[in-house]
């Protein structure tokens, strides 16, 4: 079950980075989008079962992922990206992609041993710091696809 967990949320990370860069730079990502929504759903679902059990961090960040993407799902799906539903689209699918990279990042700093090393615990600054970068980059991304993204029309430049 982890290694399909693991497969999922690779290719909801591969496939929201082609997302957001549609979202940036135009064109049409109708297939990305539905993968990206998908496997990003499937991650959030496949997390629960996984120990150890009980309400924890992990499966708090995939309530919140949940949240999110039922967010983007409406907004593109039900609403066809229509007036304020745009913005929210965005804020949500670019917010969703944010956790599963967070998640990334963390998973990292615990199994690799050089990122380990550096930050045992998960609250030395190298940890927060890399975690904070990673925050200011999405923040950014984010509001630069709010603003350049029109569905049906190319980005500008």
């Amino acid at each position: 079950m982890l290694q399909i967990h693991v497969i999922l949320s690779l290719v909801g990370i591969l496939s929201g980075l082609v997302v957001l860069y549609r979202l940036l730079f135009g064109g049409d990502s109708g297939a990305w989008t539905a993968l990206f929504l998908i496997t990003t759903i499937l991650t959030s679902l496949s997390g629960f079962p996984l120990p150890p059990f009980g309400f924890d961090p992990p499966r708090a960040v995939g309530v919140l992922s949940l949240v999110l993407l039922l967010g983007a799902v409406v907004a593109y799906y039900a609403f066809h990206l229509e007036g304020i539903w745009r913005l929210i689209y965005v804020g949500c699918a670019v917010a969703a992609l944010y956790l599963n990279v967070f998640v990334l990042v963390a998973q990292g700093f615990l199994k690799v041993p050089f990122l380990h090393d550096l930050a045992p615990t998960g609250s030395e600054p190298p940890f927060v710091a890399t975690q904070a970068v990673v925050l200011i980059i999405f923040i950014v991304l984010g509001a630069l696809a709010a603003v350049r993204f029109r569905p049906g029309t190319e980005a500008r430049a």
